[in-house]
């Protein structure tokens, strides 16, 4: 038994060697993978989901709403004021279309939902009560939309991107798809001729093999990870903190997505830590970049019902940019992953062949959606040929399946060739001449004008996408929406979190957003949203309501315990 023990030892000592040399690979794998992720919140989704599941529900009363940040009771009062004063005019211009609102709210589960996040919470129960804002229009014109009380607004929604071209163009591409498609009808399954004019022209725009018809940009990118997953037999995707994919699990993490998603990577963008993690890794499949983050990197997308203080931030840095999609081209080429450009926003705002040609960068995968339709539902993804197959010539059985009862709708392909013959015209390459610099330009103005007026507020762009960022420390920035829309501006649900412009917005038209954009701020700051102590600073106002937030949370324990 003695003579055993030596063999034994040695075959104990290995294999602890072994399980030791295991654990501290895995260790350093962990721990390059820390530091690849941003440091905010948005970077740690799992610590995200748990945060948010604590926060408790509290409402400010009437008296706190204008109080919340200890001003002179003469600035309560003036709030208070032009509070009511901005109520009774919603009520007085929007009665029908605010009566239709509040009728229809009760059934629609999406409009209970952007109503509920429209300010932060604490102040949610009295805008609600006052200032709902109103849901529905009537028309479409130019650049301006009409509501049910004949009211006309300047459209900055820009239909979360849809709208590109102007609505009188998409109103005529969708008239004339009908039209064409309409001696076929919805014939699902077979194809309308058109399609193929339209698996040409997309062919030339991406620089890429093959085409895939779906019926929504989360479809599309869905897809494209399900594809890039089943070539590369990898499990993960990777994402970059704040960027939006669509709705669905695997691109969404954190908060909003009812379970964690297990095999997703959220890094830092730009960062050297996150390329580190993507040469060294062997489980990653793709990755997807948003080109929309080039504006605020590593920041979700600004919603004014985050808007507790000034700190939204956002600068375009197109060159810093464009570096950074190289060397994440250089390290996917040189590691087997799949690099997938999610256009479906940007795509076609910024240049015609979208971001690979605004940036100089080729993607294995390109998503489009919104625009493309034509003013009709749609996603699409382009991609390399051997990573767009679905199924294996040597394994039968072994397929990635993907199919949509209206994908390709004969509708929707023609007015998705409205639009791409558009991009061919002798207009539309004008449009795109000076684009840049026609919106810096229109941003630079209007920032100059709020400067001069020492107004507390300014705006980044890129092209003819906006955020609007705050320069003092406030907690009443998220009031701004509701003095725009009295101007006559109709923004998003977001607020002031996204302006986007069509491009058919002329100099006049511009100018009159601009007038109306300085008139609400100017009349925000007399009605005294935007005092502030000056001892005050972001960091003390996120202070203050996260001392609010953890009282709120003990005081509800403490009563359950009694």
């Amino acid at each position: 038994m003695m003579m055993d023990s030596g063999p034994t030892t040695f075959a104990l000592f290995a294999a602890g060697a072994a399980a030791l040399t295991t654990s501290v690979v895995k260790l350093k794998s962990r721990l390059a993978l820390s530091r690849a992720k941003h440091r905010s919140l948005g970077g740690h989704s799992r610590l995200s989901r748990r945060l948010a599941g604590l926060v408790s529900f509290y409402a400010y009363d009437e008296s706190q709403v204008f109080r919340s940040d200890n001003p002179p009771e003469e600035i309560a009062t003036a709030r208070h004021a032009g509070f009511m004063r901005l109520a009774k005019l919603y009520a007085e211009r929007y009665p029908q279309t605010m009566r239709l609102t509040a009728g229809a709210k009760d059934g629609i589960s999406d409009l209970q939902f952007t109503d509920t996040y429209r300010v932060p919470f604490q102040f949610r129960e009295l805008v609600q009560r006052h200032l709902n804002a109103p849901a529905f229009v009537q028309s479409s014109q130019g650049v301006m939309l009409t509501d049910l009380d004949g009211n006309r607004f300047y459209d900055l929604t820009g239909s979360y991107g849809v709208n590109l071209l102007g609505y009188d163009f998409y109103k005529g591409s969708i008239a004339r798809a009908v039209e064409r498609a309409g001696e076929l009808g919805p014939v699902l399954g077979s194809y309308h001729p058109v399609v193929a004019d339209n698996v040409a022209r997309l062919r030339a725009i991406s620089g890429l093999d093959e085409v895939s018809f779906h019926m929504s940009g989360t479809e599309a990118v869905m897809q494209a990870v399900r594809l890039a997953r089943y070539h590369t037999r990898r499990t993960h995707l990777v994402r970059f903190c704040g960027a939006y994919h669509g709705w669905w699990g695997d691109v969404q993490p954190g908060i909003g997505n009812p379970i964690p998603a297990r095999e997703t990577y959220t890094l830092n963008e730009m960062s050297e830590a996150a390329l580190r993690v993507l040469r060294t890794r062997r489980d990653i499949a793709c990755v997807l970049i948003n080109p929309l983050q080039a504006l605020h990197p590593n920041a979700s997308p600004p919603a004014d019902s985050a808007l507790i203080d000034s700190a939204r931030s956002a600068r375009f840095d197109r060159a810093a940019y464009a570096d950074w999609l190289k060397e994440l081209r250089a390290v996917c080429s040189q590691n087997g992953i799949v690099l997938i450009v999610d256009d479906i926003f940007v795509g076609f705002r910024i240049a015609p062949g979208g971001t690979q040609e605004y940036f100089g960068v080729r993607a294995d995968m390109v998503t489009y959606g919104k625009t493309l339709g034509g003013g009709l539902p749609v996603g699409v993804i382009c991609g390399r040929r051997e990573l767009m197959k679905r199924y294996r010539d040597d394994r039968p059985l072994d397929v990635c399946f993907a199919r949509g009862t209206f994908n390709a709708h004969p509708y929707v392909m023609a007015a998705m060739n409205e639009f791409l013959r558009h991009l061919d015209t002798a207009e539309a390459h004008a449009m795109y001449g000076g684009l840049d610099a026609l919106w810096n330009a229109r941003a630079d103005t209007l920032n100059q004008r709020l400067r001069e007026r020492k107004l507390p507020v300014q705006v980044a762009n890129l092209s003819s996408i906006w955020t609007v960022i705050y320069t003092e420390p406030a907690r009443y920035n998220w009031m701004l929406q509701f003095y725009l829309r009295a101007e006559g501006l109709a923004l998003s649900w977001i607020g002031t979190g996204r302006l986007i412009f069509s491009l058919n917005y002329t100099d006049a038209d511009f100018a009159a957003v601009a007038d109306r954009f300085v008139a609400a701020a100017e009349a925000m700051r007399r009605d005294g949203f935007w005092w502030h102590d000056p001892a005050a600073t972001n960091k003390s106002i996120k202070r203050r309501v996260l001392r609010e937030v953890l009282a709120h949370r003990f005081g509800r324990r403490t009563e359950r315990t009694a």
